[in-house]
């Protein structure tokens, strides 16, 4: 082997620790996969609480993501969450947006207004003071206000404390129900800059019957170092949910199915 070659080898093997992320979109991201029967969803709702906040003028995103389908095709996704954002006020936002289909272009789904201001004027993104140590309660839901020719999802916020609740925005598809929900993690953040933690907890769904269903396990993925993520992203499971957290040592592998911790008598998926 040539030195060039070993020297490439001995960099594709060494720990991504520290430097910029080098995925395609310059983040580290790392989710928890619902594990849920593949029945139509008509609601999808987590709750989010900041742990540990970032401490760098970078863009951080947590979010509860969910795909768009009918009966026959997938019709696009979107996220749902708060945002460590720099270009907003106090550096926190809230941000409810998706994609079409690659297939139909890929482009960003159209919605109605929000109602929250935006100082970056982003339809998407809007000015919203989420606190630390606070639970979030984030909802996708069928939006009350749609017509009836229009497949219009809803994205709220309810602060757990308050019990305020916020609407986003209704997002609008060709998709009539809900599928395939995860909660993640995306850090636009050097590996080693200070460890960020939050945690997720109360995973439920309803489906088309009126059931609320809850996963009773998730499927563990972080992005790969051969994708341009960092090795030290880290799922922990506490007493109260699942924690997601940067900087710090692995805990969990890739790929493992972990349980949802119990928060009282729930139907949960098998």
């Amino acid at each position: 082997m040539s030195p060039l070659r070993r020297l490439r080898a001995v960099f594709a093997t060494r720990e991504r620790i520290d430097g910029e992320p080098r995925s395609a979109n310059g983040a580290s991201s790392f989710h928890l996969v619902w594990e849920l029967p593949a029945t139509p969803l008509l609601e999808v709702s987590a709750t989010l609480e900041v742990l540990q906040p970032p401490m760098v003028g970078r863009l951080y995103f947590f979010a509860l993501q969910v795909s768009f389908a009918t009966e026959r095709t997938l019709c696009g996704g979107a996220h749902l969450g708060l945002q460590w954002n720099p270009r907003f006020p106090g550096s926190t936002a809230a941000n409810w947006g998706g994609y079409a289909p690659a297939e139909s272009g890929g482009g960003l789904l159209a919605g109605a207004p929000s109602p929250l201001p935006s100082a970056r004027n982003d339809p998407n993104t809007r000015d919203f003071p989420w606190k630390v140590g606070r639970r979030y309660r984030l909802r996708v839901a069928p939006s009350p206000d749609a017509s009836p020719d229009v497949h219009a999802w809803r994205g709220t916020i309810t602060d757990l404390e308050t019990g305020n609740e916020t609407v986003v925005r209704d997002l609008h598809t060709h998709g009539a129900y809900l599928t395939a929900p995860i909660v993640w993690t995306e850090a636009f953040a050097r590996c080693e800059h200070p460890a960020v933690a939050v945690r997720w907890s109360d995973l439920r769904t309803v489906n088309s019957a009126g059931a609320e269903v809850r996963p009773a396990r998730v499927r563990v993925n972080y992005q790969g170092r051969g994708e341009g993520g960092c090795d030290n992203t880290t799922v922990v499971v506490d007493e109260l949910g699942l924690v997601q957290a940067t900087a710090t040592q692995r805990q969990i592998p890739h790929g493992a199915v972990v349980m949802v911790p119990s928060q009282g008598k729930r139907l949960q998926a098998p």
